[in-house]
């Protein structure tokens, strides 16, 4: 049987659904499969043609949720380039690191711009375009970019499934981020596995609420839909409005969507203070790239009548890895992430061994999904793919019909609502400052967010240093979400008896231990 990619099975759903919704902004833009596809091929055209896109060619896009994004991304892959989508939101600096570790040879942003982003790109030697769509029945403009003769014929792409079509970039507890390049088999692999657990089909329709620079958002919420003949509806500011939410659900006709547990938290709390007139009948809600309470999971069933599946992925699995199954497939578990989905997943002590049922070990997977490896880095390589298998740096326990329970982390990547920040990239900012002698940054419990980032750091000698010194200094050099929530200005940091330094025990010192209020 050939192995199929991306593209194969985006066109398929388009040769049998041409005439489906497939993407839509409410009151702005509504696109059927075929005219999207004809948009895309369009665009990717263009790329080969007026702006010099060759295969295997990183461009790098910078926008929020948007029909224009969306196009764009899949004009790049469509035209055998890898889409690198980054957080609009991030700073200059580290913009410049993500787009010099990719390397992306063009940036893509809205009409807008994003000056941050294009600041980058200029000191790098980037070319920079826009993309807009002016009218749903015409093509995407790329300011800069004149159109030529040869664009104006749809080439034919070959799409193969070792191409790699998706790069993105996963914190890890090194001092930089691990670049992950994706291929077409990898997110193939993915979208069928996404499409059968959750027996998506043209029937289904969802809202999407979460980035689609991540892959829970555009693997699942997007890709999985389009390839399933299904919709997808963008809210028209570009991101989750709770406002909004339930607004544009109806109006797609949505019978599911997916989110982070925050996002989950926010839409209860809304119910509960400001409740609907009426909610849309869903299939299922999904919760992933985050521990989802109980207490939250029992309060979305009994508030909008639907089950809730909780899910475990990763970005070097093109996104999911295990999930609990529907009603009529199985039981679903609370505090449980579910079963292996479409791959084989084992629980390994440190020498490479199978633990038996109910024991705690790492987490580990292998499949058509899991990448081949990070991007330059031989260390992480070697540490993540041993013994045959991927290892995710997560400690479970599977109980006998195969249920997984996470119960911890070996890496020490602070959880933020799901996002997923590393805290030596904090520490390097914070150390970069010219009045911080020691630096280390933690997570700590949040009710809100699951976890939030905190950090201790002592002043140079003779130098007065202040909390909000601090926190604006960071607001200046990290992204948002990665900004401590708490400074300690502190005299000593606890140290161990071989004089590390310990996140946990850092923790510990300083912050009296709390447990989330309850739901």
């Amino acid at each position: 049987m050939e192995t199929p990619t991306l593209t194969t099975l985006l066109k398929a759903a388009v040769a049998t659904f041409p005439t489906r919704r497939a993407l839509a902004v409410p009151g702005k833009v509504d696109l059927s499969h075929a005219a999207l596809d004809a948009l895309v091929d369009a665009a990717a055209a263009r790329l080969a043609a007026d702006a010099g896109v060759l295969p295997g060619h990183v461009v790098a896009l910078a926008f929020p949720n948007t029909v224009e994004l969306v196009i764009m991304f899949l004009a790049v892959i469509r035209a055998r380039a890898v889409a690198a989508p980054l957080n609009p939101a991030y700073t200059q600096e580290e913009f410049e690191f993500y787009l010099s570790d990719s390397g992306a040879r063009v940036l893509i942003t809205n009409p807008e711009g994003n000056v941050a982003a294009q600041a980058a790109a200029s000191k790098l030697g980037l070319a920079h375009t826009t993309a807009s769509l002016k009218d749903a029945a015409g093509q995407v403009h790329l300011a800069g970019f004149p159109a030529s003769a040869s664009a104006a014929v749809a080439q034919d792409f070959a799409n193969d499934p070792s191409d790699v079509a998706l790069f993105l970039h996963t914190s890890g507890t090194t001092s930089r981020p691990k670049g992950v390049p994706l291929t077409q088999r990898n997110l193939a692999a993915s979208v069928q596995n996404i499409r059968g657990v959750y027996r998506l089909t043209e029937a289904d329709a969802t809202v999407i609420v979460l980035p689609l620079f991540h892959v829970h958002g555009l693997l699942c919420g997007l890709l999985a839909s389009l390839a399933s003949g299904a919709s997808v509806t963008l809210p028209v500011a570009g991101r989750f409005s709770a406002s909004t939410f339930w607004a544009d659900m109806r109006g797609a006709g949505a019978t599911w969507y997916t989110a982070v547990p925050t996002i989950h938290q926010i839409i209860i709390d809304r119910h509960t203070s400001k409740p609907e007139a009426e909610y849309p009948a869903l299939r299922f809600i999904r919760s992933c790239s985050a521990s989802l309470a109980p207490a939250i999971m029992e309060k979305l069933e009994a508030a909008f009548g639907a089950p809730v599946v909780e899910a475990y992925a990763m970005t070097e699995a093109s996104h999911l890895m295990t999930s609990n199954p529907l009603p009529e497939d199985g039981a679903r578990k609370a505090g449980s992430v579910g079963r292996a989905v479409g791959q084989e997943m084992a629980i390994l002590d440190e020498e490479g061994r199978r633990v038996e049922v109910g024991k705690s070990g790492e987490v580990c997977v292998r499949g058509a999904n899991v990448t081949n490896g990070y991007k330059g880095n031989p260390e992480a390589n070697e540490a993540a793919f041993r013994f045959g298998w991927f290892h995710t740096g997560d400690i479970g326990v599977v109980d006998e019909e195969g249920y997984l329970r996470l119960v911890g982390r070996i890496k020490e990547l602070i959880n933020r609502g799901g996002e997923k920040i590393s805290p030596i990239e904090v520490d390097s900012v914070l150390l970069a400052h010219p009045s911080i002698a020691q630096a280390v940054a933690f997570g700590v419990p949040d009710a809100m967010y699951g976890e939030e980032i905190n950090c201790a750091v002592i002043p140079r000698e003779g130098v007065s240093l202040g909390e909000e010194e601090v926190v604006a200094y960071c607001r200046r050099n990290l992204a948002a979400f990665k900004v401590p929530k708490k400074v300690y200005i502190a005299d000593e940091l606890p140290k161990t008896a071989t004089g590390k330094i310990q996140r946990r025990i850092v923790a510990q010192h300083f912050v009296v231990p709390v447990q989330p209020t309850k739901a």
